[in-house]
């Protein structure tokens, strides 16, 4: 299956955090060109005797439950609209435990769309603990949305990139110009070079190492001003805690993308323990890039 066919995956589960995931995947399909697919995951029911034995087909009643929900996917889909037209939509149901099946399904999708928490098949809270397998695990980007995000964000706010300059940052610095340029607002590029927690060391030039930090983020983002000159990007540089920076910067922002997970140009840097905090933590959708 071609990353083409599956598009914008989206993880549905009926629950109202799944529902915003919807709402955000299908204008990201919408604004990209690409197809989108509604996948509901059914957990395979273990039977009491013999022990463990798992039902051969999935039974009756999740039958029904599967089809409701796809069912309420497809109206949330076509009310995210308004007047765009729909892309080509796909719907798929699989009987199978839910974080393997969507991770295998991502090797085909050009970015996966969940709920940051959810109902699963069996009415528990189950879509935070996907989430998190999720982040680790996906082939492709991963955008957390919560319940609170289905009605459209603001279309002037711009989308805040935190850069630590490994690999993972990289490849969300890509993406996260691509994603403002489409929307047609600015960058806010926010590098955070260290986070040790101590404040004056002694013999430290603070000045020194901001100076460094300021041409390392220059350099990182120099090919991608070229790149996309339509991108209005502001830098800004913090010293220490970079969840936390990068939380309060989102409270104006639209979009928040962050690597899974590297190293950046100073120690300490770890981005793998911040994408998670900013996905649990951020009132605005989170795009996390492997």
């Amino acid at each position: 299956m071609s990353a083409k066919k599956h598009g914008v995956l989206v993880c549905v589960d009926g629950s109202a955090a799944s529902d915003a995931a919807v709402a955000w995947g299908t204008r990201e399909a919408v604004m990209r060109g690409l197809p989108i697919t509604l996948m509901y995951a059914v957990p395979p029911v273990v039977v009491g005797w013999p022990v463990g034995q798992l039902y051969a087909d999935m039974p009756e009643w999740q039958q029904d439950s599967a089809q409701h929900v796809i069912d309420q996917a497809r109206k949330m889909l076509r009310a995210s609209l308004g007047d765009s037209e729909p892309p080509e939509i796909h719907t798929e149901t699989v009987y199978s435990a839910i974080v393997p099946a969507l991770i295998e399904a991502s090797k085909d999708a050009w970015m996966l769309v969940a709920g940051s928490q959810g109902l699963g098949a069996l009415g528990r809270l189950l879509l935070g603990s996907v989430t998190a397998g999720l982040l680790h695990y996906a082939h492709c980007p991963v955008a957390v949305i919560h319940s609170d995000e289905g009605a459209a964000p603001d279309s002037s706010a711009p989308v805040v990139l935190g850069i630590d300059g490994s690999p993972a940052s990289e490849a969300a610095t890509t993406l996260a110009f691509d994603e403002a340029s489409r929307r047609g607002v600015g960058l806010v590029a926010l590098h955070v070079w260290s986070d040790v927690g101590v404040f004056p060391i002694l013999g430290m030039d603070w000045h020194d190492r901001e100076k460094e930090a300021q041409e390392i983020l220059a350099e990182r983002l120099a090919g991608w001003q070229e790149r996309y000159p339509d991108v209005h990007v502001e830098r800004k540089l913090f010293c220490d805690k970079p969840s936390e920076w990068l939380l309060q910067e989102s409270e104006r922002a639209q979009l928040l993308v962050v690597g899974s997970r590297g190293r950046g140009g100073f120690p300490g840097m770890l981005l793998g323990s911040v994408s998670s905090a900013v996905a649990q933590s951020a009132r605005i959708p989170v795009l996390v890039v492997r």
